[in-house]
């Protein structure tokens, strides 16, 4: 089923002066403003103000941890006021449960929204199995997000390939966002994962993730856009 879908550009750099660059360019076309691991441990909270001033920040920090020191890490972030905030399904349901409750406690109305990532899109079943996990990539996405769900998360992060069947999971409410995006003709770079931009909007994500396509392209801004139009097209 088509649905509204929207570009983040994932700031994936490892200073913000080069990050906010790509901001200025993008923000017009995008939805959401990825700040992630990279940029957020080379300049902190610095890098969350200045992006917001551009858009929309999705904090992709993929917090892992016990119920408590989740919960205080979201305390801690929630004057920052990003948009929305990433912790890891695999955390289980105690822990998605203490995100979901620290993040209304601080946030109140305005809250941070809370996405449970899945499986990583590098991984693939080989990877998968490495780590103990049976059954591949989707049987195992499906049963953490249904977790995720259950515990309070808002939404998802998942691989192209795991949105349709999310949605036939569980539903239009979850919010799905969906990394390892390429444009047709892209280089899937370190993507095991990947689909295009249209094909996402077709199964029903809301948000896709696109970074190295758009920020390392010879101008940034005429490549969001032609995401943007692809993404409206559907």
């Amino acid at each position: 089923m088509a649905r509204r879908c929207g570009l983040c550009v994932a700031l994936d750099a490892p200073d913000l002066a080069t990050a906010e660059g790509w901001a200025r360019a993008t923000a017009p076309q995008a939805a959401l403003l990825k700040v992630g691991l990279e940029l957020f441990s080379a300049e902190g909270g610095a890098a969350v103000r200045r992006i917001a001033a551009h858009g929309p920040v999705f904090l992709d920090l993929k917090l892992h941890d016990i119920p408590n020191t989740v919960a205080g890490a979201i305390r801690a972030l929630s004057p920052l006021r990003p948009a929305w905030l990433t912790i890891h399904a695999a955390g289980g349901a105690a822990m998605i449960a203490a995100a979901r409750e620290a993040a209304e406690k601080a946030g109140g109305g305005d809250r941070i929204r809370i996405l449970a990532v899945t499986v990583l899109t590098s991984l693939d079943a080989a990877a998968l199995a490495e780590t103990g996990v049976a059954g591949g990539p989707v049987q195992q996405v499906l049963r953490l997000g249904r977790l995720a769900v259950a515990a309070g998360a808002d939404g998802l992060v998942c691989s192209p390939r795991e949105v349709a069947p999310l949605r036939d999971a569980l539903g239009e409410a979850p919010a799905l966002v969906v990394p390892g995006v390429r444009p047709a003709g892209s280089a899937a770079d370190d993507q095991a994962r990947t689909a295009t931009p249209e094909e996402m909007a077709e199964a029903g994500a809301d948000f896709v993730v696109v970074g190295r396509p758009v920020t390392r392209a010879a101008d940034p801004a005429a490549a969001a856009a032609a995401i943007a139009r692809a993404l409206a097209a559907r």
